[in-house]
């Protein structure tokens, strides 16, 4: 399973966060070598890291692409900048964050990504639409989302917020 992680908490353009994060998955749909499987429902999460900031949107997509992980990468941070993303405070407000979670059963750690996510299994926004997509697979160094949810030292809110408006066509890739 690939997995991607995406989070909206500002207003950009005129447009929601929701807005934003189905304008994201859009845009990766339209890839010609990324096909999107599944997605998560929407969550309302709490702000992580930089507390002083509105709550995020945030949801969980399964992709299937024949690109490698550092090349998903660069098109996901080119999306990010083509939507208008700025980098200015790490862990601040953002209208869209695009975060490689997993790659298979892929183990990277380069300058420029880390594989599986390390935050992932201290990060319940991620956690809890994960369990959308990844059922009872195997997504983080031998354990389920359900056991790292059971372990997890994340307290942090997350509640569903509603289903994300935006369709796709799966195609075929590789």
């Amino acid at each position: 399973m690939i997995a991607l992680g995406l989070g909206s908490n500002i207003i950009s353009n005129n447009t929601t966060r929701e807005d934003n994060i189905a304008n994201a998955i859009r845009r990766l749909s339209e890839q010609p070598n990324i096909s999107i499987d599944k997605v998560s429902s929407l969550y309302e999460t709490e702000p992580v890291g930089l507390k002083d900031q509105p709550s995020f949107l945030n949801a969980v997509i399964a992709i299937a692409t024949d690109l490698p992980p550092v090349e998903l990468l660069d098109v996901c941070l080119r999306i990010e900048r083509e939507m208008g993303r700025v980098r200015e405070v790490r862990w601040g407000p953002r209208n869209i964050d695009i975060d490689l979670l997993l790659y298979h059963s892929i183990e990277i750690a380069v300058a420029t990504l880390e594989l599986p996510h390390p935050r992932m299994p201290d990060r319940k926004f991620v956690l809890i639409p994960l369990a959308e997509v990844a059922g009872n697979s195997i997504v983080y160094r031998g354990k389920t989302v359900q056991e790292l949810l059971k372990v997890t030292s994340d307290d942090s809110q997350v509640s569903l917020h509603g289903n994300i408006k935006v369709s796709w066509q799966a195609k075929a890739i590789g």
